[in-house]
C-alpha cells in the first residue's frame, strides 16, 4: 500500500471516530474533499425494504425480508470484505461487543452484513464470516449471522434507506464511507443508529432492547429502558436522568404516603381501644 492510500486509509478512522460524535457534516470546508458526502444520516423509523435482492455466502439468493421475521430484531452492517482497515474496524468492534452480550446471534437476534462493493463474491463472503464465527465462538444457526452481496443499485437502494453514504474514490481504489450499524426491529424499521467503530455491551444491549420493546430477554430490560436513553449527540446511551428525578420524586411521595397511611391505622386502633376505667 503506497504512503497516501496509508494516509487516507488512517484519515478514515479518524472520520470514523469524529462520525460517531456527529460532529462532521457533508460540505464541512474544514473536510478534504475525499470524504465530503460521507456520512450517516439519521433516520430513525424508516422502513427498510424487504425486497433488496442480495446472495448470501453460500450463493443462494436471498431477500432482505427474509431475515425480518417479526420476533428478531437485526443489527445491520454495510462494510465491503476487501477493505483496508475501517470496515474491518467495525465488524471487530461489532462482534467484540456482541462476545459480552449474555444473548445469542440467531437466538435472541440476528446479524446482516451487506457489501456495498459490487465485485465481492459469495466465496469472499463466506471467508469474512468464517473468520467472524471463529472469533464470536457460538453457534448462530440458519440466517443468525449472514455475509451478503449484491449489485450496486440493490445495495443503494439499502444504503439510502438507512442514510449510509459512500463512494468510490479513484485515486486510491476505495471507498470512501462512514461507520457505524443498525439496528433494526422485527417489523423491518430503522430502530437505532449505532455510530463508530466500537459497540460497547450497554449500548448494544440497550438498542436490542429498544427495538423490541424491551420484550426480549427478562422484565428487568423494561427497567433499563426507562432509566436510559439514546443521546444523538453524544453517540451514546446515557442515564435519563429527568426520567429518574421523576421516579425518585414519585417513590418518594409513595413512601410518604405508606408512612402516613401506617400513622393513621395507628391512630385508628389506639382511639378504637377503651380508656382505663370505661365501662364496656
Amino acid at each position: 500500500m503506497t504512503f497516501f492510500a496509508r494516509s487516507f486509509a488512517c484519515l478514515l478512522v479518524v472520520l470514523a471516530l469524529v462520525m460517531g460524535a456527529r460532529t462532521a457534516r457533508a460540505g464541512d470546508p474544514a473536510l478534504p474533499k475525499e470524504l465530503v458526502g460521507v456520512d450517516i444520516d439519521e433516520k430513525f423509523g424508516a422502513t427498510l425494504p424487504a425486497d433488496v435482492r442480495l446472495r448470501d455466502q453460500d450463493g443462494r439468493d436471498v431477500r432482505l425480508g427474509d431475515y425480518i421475521d417479526g420476533e428478531h430484531p437485526v443489527i445491520l452492517a454495510l462494510a465491503y470484505y476487501e477493505c483496508p482497515m475501517l470496515c474491518t474496524l467495525v465488524l471487530n468492534g461489532l462482534v467484540d461487543g456482541m462476545k459480552t452480550l449474555e444473548w445469542t446471534a440467531g437466538k435472541e437476534y440476528r446479524v446482516v452484513v451487506v457489501s456495498f462493493d459490487s465485485r465481492d463474491t459469495p466465496e469472499l463472503a463466506k471467508k469474512k464470516r468464517a473468520a467472524y464465527l471463529g472469533t464470536y465462538g457460538r453457534s448462530v444457526g440458519e440466517r443468525g449471522w449472514d455475509f451478503l452481496v449484491g449489485d450496486e443499485a440493490e445495495v443503494r437502494r439499502l444504503a439510502d434507506a438507512v442514510g449510509f453514504k459512500y463512494h468510490w474514490e479513484e485515486a486510491t481504489k476505495q471507498f470512501a464511507h462512514a461507520a457505524g450499524a443498525f439496528v433494526v426491529t422485527p417489523g423491518g424499521t430503522l430502530s437505532r443508529t449505532l455510530y463508530g467503530i466500537a459497540f460497547p455491551q450497554k449500548d448494544l444491549k440497550l438498542a436490542l432492547l429498544e427495538a423490541t420493546e424491551g420484550k426480549i430477554g427478562s422484565a428487568w430490560g423494561r427497567v433499563l429502558l426507562f432509566c436510559f436513553h439514546y443521546e444523538s449527540s453524544e453517540g451514546r446511551y446515557v442515564l435519563a436522568t429527568r426520567r429518574l428525578m421523576k421516579a425518585g420524586g414519585v417513590i418518594t411521595v409513595l413512601g410518604i404516603a405508606a408512612l402516613l397511611a401506617r400513622y393513621w391505622r395507628s391512630e385508628r386502633r389506639r382511639s378504637a381501644k377503651p380508656a382505663d376505667g370505661a365501662v364496656a
